[in-house]
């Protein structure tokens, strides 16, 4: 369908123009949508500028908010207008609505900059109207429908599994920490979404599994249920105005939800040997044990002594042991006369 100027039955694609002492140059509404937000979910003042328009136009006939727009009982055009048609449409005061498609309708707005700035045209009022808004997190929505064609259509990732994948989830894991230690922001935001890339991947693989299948939603909504139990005093009615109280009240509810029988259980026994014993030296500290360490010769057991000691400290010996071996690493590269 051909859009055309109510008023004069010019075709809105022609070179009709709209100059200065001509009649009301009316309203042009931009009205732009989220892919990201539900069809239909439009904004008050986006549906009040749809149902007051005189014409409503769109591009794009599978526009997803077409249906749900004609549902309302709003009438679309599926037209392409220049520039030129646009204005004229807007002819004797007219409001007329665009349906903006995904791209943003570039070559209509670029026409209608042209035509403001050649100074020959009573242009109308021109309005952007936002009618659905990204969320925080929506971004998230297009790595999952991502994720999902990767899936379905790569060679590699259609025949990946969760054992095989998981070795660079420790890998991403340690170069995020490389990224945080070195203070590389833009090393950091990629890490972050290369370590997000193995929970959406996992995920997306346990849907696969007959059974006991999940999606990235369960993982979203277990570890949301998680946080909000291990916070009363953020969603409930506990106190706690200290890191202290915090983590008192994090290390309570866990214990109650995991029911272990000793306070090792839990301690992933595959992790780097000094954080291991750290982690292991604090568990029973938290508990109130008095566990004297293991009597014994060797280095092994020289440096439990160290992780121990450190975790009494408030040090973190793997950190402390990469900071070393990072500056031994440069003392290398200087003694070899390497830049850097």
């Amino acid at each position: 369908m051909n859009a055309s100027s109510p008023s004069s039955g010019r075709p809105a694609g022609g070179p009709a123009a709209v100059f200065e002492g001509s009649s009301a140059p009316g309203r042009i509404v931009l009205l732009t949508t989220s892919h990201r937000v539900a069809p239909g979910l439009l904004s008050w003042p986006a549906w009040q500028a749809l149902r007051t328009a005189d014409r409503v136009l769109c591009a794009d006939g599978a526009h997803p908010q077409l249906p749900y727009l004609r549902d309302a009982g709003v009438s679309v055009e599926e037209t392409s207008p220049t520039a030129e048609g646009l204005v004229a449409a807007c002819e004797g005061g007219r409001t007329v609505v665009v349906v903006a498609t995904g791209e943003g309708e570039p070559a209509l707005t670029d026409g209608l900059a042209r035509l403001a700035g050649s100074g020959r045209v009573a242009m109308p009022e021109l309005e952007l109207l936002p009618a659905s808004y990204d969320l925080p997190g929506a971004r998230l929505l297009d790595l999952v429908q991502v994720m999902d064609r990767i899936r379905a259509e790569c060679p590699w990732s259609s025949r990946q599994t969760h054992r095989g994948l998981a070795k660079y989830a420790v890998e991403e894991s340690y170069e995020l920490v490389e990224a945080i230690e070195d203070g590389d922001r833009d090393e950091l935001r990629e890490e972050l979404g290369d370590v997000l890339l193995q929970v959406v991947f996992h995920a997306r693989i346990a849907e696969e599994d007959e059974e006991s299948p999940f999606s990235v939603d369960d993982v979203a909504g277990t570890i949301v249920a998680k946080l909000i139990h291990r916070h009363p005093h953020v969603f409930g009615d506990a106190t706690a105005t200290t890191p202290e109280e915090v983590k008192e009240h994090w290390l309570r509810t866990k214990a109650a939800e995991k029911r272990r029988e000793s306070v090792t259980d839990g301690v992933p026994l595959h992790q780097p040997g000094l954080a291991l014993a750290a982690k292991l030296v604090a568990r029973a500290r938290t508990a109130g044990l008095d566990v004297p360490l293991p009597a014994a010769e060797g280095i092994g057991y020289e440096l439990l002594a160290l992780a121990a000691r450190a975790e009494s400290e408030g040090v973190d010996p793997e950190a402390a042991l990469r900071a070393a071996a990072r500056a031994y690493r440069d003392a290398i590269r200087a003694t070899e006369g390497v830049a850097g």
